[in-house]
């Protein structure tokens, strides 16, 4: 009887059940455990390996304060590792372990996921090295505040799934149906809610960085704007529903020095539509440090165009 049962077994999975072990198999030997020890006491959280020279992606606040820390893998080795860079506004990091060996993970985009999508959270929560969640995207584009000192950025497209998270699944991996990890699992919001930073364009530009200067310079145009409704014609002929209004201008930013003024309603910078304000935000990284930014702005009904430098963000 026991006999039977061992060979039917394999038969017997179903198609949900052969991908969630499927994606465990494959990503478990690249997620490690990580232990950290600052003055502020002891922490703990995973990441997951993504070069083949040993490069792992955490979250910045499993690591903040610390210079480097202990990793652990399911094939029962540990290795110390160095933090690589961190940036609190993204909450992403990247460490490097001293003994390299496990298996890089592949990087996909989460642009592409569906509401609804199965997605597979891999991890050590609350001490359990290797554990496995699975669950289904149930949110996308949400928005998470990350904080560095008084600065606050809001990270964006964040990912929200029902795959169960706790406390140490921060800096695990995110991954779909083929194991490609999507995201960093970030933040436990409330029972039954997780919260993943996502892998994309914006995401690899700054673990770029991260990887070649342990850090990541931000533009900065010193203005401040809210999403409001464009005119209906104009929204008709742009294909555009949202503009931002600007409610702030810092005095010589180079806003101002471009001449944005307080109500002018922001449309599109560098052909890319303003809807959000992390449409805006978006745009804000490394390559845009003095390069001229085009700027359409809607101001007594009329469009005008600004031509925009944008400096680095102090």
């Amino acid at each position: 009887m026991d006999t039977e049962h061992t060979g039917a077994e394999p038969e017997a999975l179903d198609a949900y059940s052969r991908i969630v072990t499927g994606v465990a198999t494959s990503l478990l030997p690249s997620v490690a455990a990580l232990s950290v020890r600052t003055a502020r006491g002891a922490g703990a959280g995973s990441a997951v390996t993504f070069t083949d020279d040993g490069f792992l992606l955490t979250n910045a606040h499993v690591v903040v304060g610390a210079n480097g820390g202990t990793a652990d893998f399911a094939d029962g080795t540990e290795t110390k590792f160095d933090v690589v860079g961190s940036d609190a506004l993204s909450d992403l990091a990247v460490v490097r372990v001293h003994h390299p060996g496990a298996p890089a993970a592949p990087l996909g985009d989460a642009d592409k996921l569906r509401i609804g999508q199965l997605v597979v959270a891999v991890g050590n929560p609350m001490g359990l090295a290797g554990s496995v969640t699975a669950g289904v995207v149930s949110g996308l584009g949400r928005s998470l505040p990350a904080r560095d000192g008084r600065r606050v950025r809001i990270i964006d497209s964040v990912i929200q799934t029902d795959a169960a998270l706790n406390p140490g699944n921060s800096g695990g991996a995110l991954a779909d149906s083929t194991g490609t990890v999507v995201g960093v699992n970030t933040a436990v919001a409330g029972y039954g809610l997780g919260l993943a930073v996502p892998i994309n364009a914006t995401t690899r530009t700054i673990i770029s960085e991260l990887l070649t200067t342990g850090k990541v310079r931000r533009a900065w145009l010193g203005v401040a704007g809210v999403p409001v409704p464009l005119p209906p014609a104009l929204a008709t002929r742009l294909g555009q529903k949202l503009g931002l209004r600007v409610v702030e201008v810092v005095p010589d930013s180079p806003a101002g020095q471009a001449g944005i003024y307080l109500g002018d309603i922001l449309i599109s910078a560098g052909s890319q539509p303003l809807e959000t304000v992390q449409s805006l935000q978006r745009l804000m990284l490394s390559p845009a440090i003095g390069t001229p930014l085009p700027i359409t702005l809607l101001r007594k009904n009329a469009l005008v165009d600004a031509i925009t430098v944008p400096t680095e963000l102090p």
